[in-house]
């Protein structure tokens, strides 16, 4: 499985702490997955290239959207573990633009996910989510970093 962590916006800076979180995270993901982030200027520039990436089976992407599904780390570490499961070769998790998902975006996505019902600034949503990820895995691998509270 392919994990791409996706954001709609300028580029970090080099020493912005949350993209060093969230790369931290990613790369310990690598033990269990191929992770990369990308950064894309816009959703339309995201959107083709979702369209374009090639593979056996069509990209999963899941966006990030305050009206999403919730869900506990050991709920996501079961839905991803069923995804990985089923054969999704590339799941792509996405922060969208500082105005939100269009609704064009939002019908494009298989999985609308929720953080929660606070707004998080970009970076810190998608350290979040990095995290979430690799804690995700760990549940999965029977790793002792959850410790289930």
């Amino acid at each position: 499985m392919q994990l791409t962590l996706v954001h709609i916006g300028s580029r970090f800076a080099a020493n912005d702490e949350a993209d060093q979180l969230t790369r931290l995270y990613l790369d310990r993901c690598q033990a269990y997955a191929r992770c990369q982030a990308q950064t894309f200027r816009s959703e339309a520039a995201f959107l083709d290239w979702v369209a374009r990436q090639p593979g056996r089976t069509p990209v999963f992407p899941v966006l990030l959207d305050s009206r999403g599904r919730s869900m506990d780390s050991a709920g996501f570490a079961t839905w991803l573990g069923r995804q990985r499961d089923s054969d999704v070769q590339h799941m792509v998790f996405a922060v969208g633009p500082a105005s939100g998902w269009s609704d064009g975006a939002r019908k494009q996505g298989r999985l609308l996910l929720s953080l929660g019902p606070m707004t998080l600034p970009h970076g810190l949503a998608r350290a979040v989510l990095a995290e979430q990820l690799y804690r995700a895995f760990t549940i999965l691998a029977g790793h002792p970093y959850h410790t289930g509270h």
